[in-house]
């Protein structure tokens, strides 16, 4: 893949993104790879966890790629935002435990892709947080409002949406929109802690209970028929 990576640590996913010379920005050829490599790990059941993560220094993820967006057809934007929106639905709905690692700026679609995840990680040190669509006149689609509201913290992601607040790790820790905060050092490090803790969880279990709690979501998936209800059939569910 040209823009990010898979790799395996016993039952942890990594997804790396290696774009961050060019924001790790969202364009058509990034989001298919994502498709993709969500298509992978779902086709293995076992028990797992699932951390993403950028290989760049000071950038996680900053959002679209406007100047490869401005450059296409009335159209092509249109469908473009389709497979945005599919792509963070099937991140948030994604059967296991996902981490976003946050070791730099995520800005605008960067942190919406943050808030799809089920836990931050970020850097204490370093990096902001930021929805910034006020100021640039971008409005959010109402299924990307829905990933942002999955933020735990429902007055900071008010303030944040629309005043376009930036946060520090530590102002996200204290608002709750990051589980933890840890020096860049030691960051991956707690990371993987955490996953291969969560990667313990029951699969199956974890994903039913995960998408009862983002049902809105799964309605808005299986209109969009990117929802397979039979995957999360549970023998203990009457």
């Amino acid at each position: 893949m040209a823009t990010m990576s898979l790799d395996k640590q016993q039952s942890i996913y990594i997804l790396t993104l290696h774009n961050g010379d060019h924001e790790n920005a969202l364009n058509k050829v990034v989001l298919e790879e994502y498709l993709e490599i969500f298509d992978e790990i779902e086709s293995n059941q076992n028990n797992a966890s699932l951390i993403i993560r950028s290989d760049h220094a000071k950038t996680f993820c900053n959002g679209l790629d406007l100047a490869w967006l401005m450059q296409q057809s009335i159209e092509e934007k249109k469908a473009f935002t389709v497979q945005l929106e599919n792509m963070l639905l099937r991140l948030a709905l994604l059967n296991l435990p996902v981490i976003a690692e946050i070791n730099g700026n995520a800005y605008a679609g960067g942190a919406i892709l943050a808030s799809a995840c089920d836990f931050r990680f970020m850097r204490a040190d370093k990096g902001r947080f930021c929805f910034p669509e006020v100021n640039l006149t971008i409005p959010f689609t109402d299924t990307i409002a829905e990933i942002v509201q999955l933020l735990p913290n429902r007055h900071a992601t008010w303030e944040m949406a629309l005043t376009s607040k930036t946060m520090t790790g530590l102002e996200c820790l204290q608002s709750q929109v990051v589980s933890q905060i840890h020096p860049v050092e030691s960051l991956q490090a707690e990371t993987l802690k955490f996953a291969e803790e969560m990667a313990q969880k029951h699969r199956l279990t974890y994903a039913v209970i995960k998408t009862q709690l983002r049902n809105r979501l799964v309605q808005i998936a299986k209109q969009r028929q990117i929802f397979d209800q039979e995957k999360y059939a549970h023998p203990f569910m009457i």
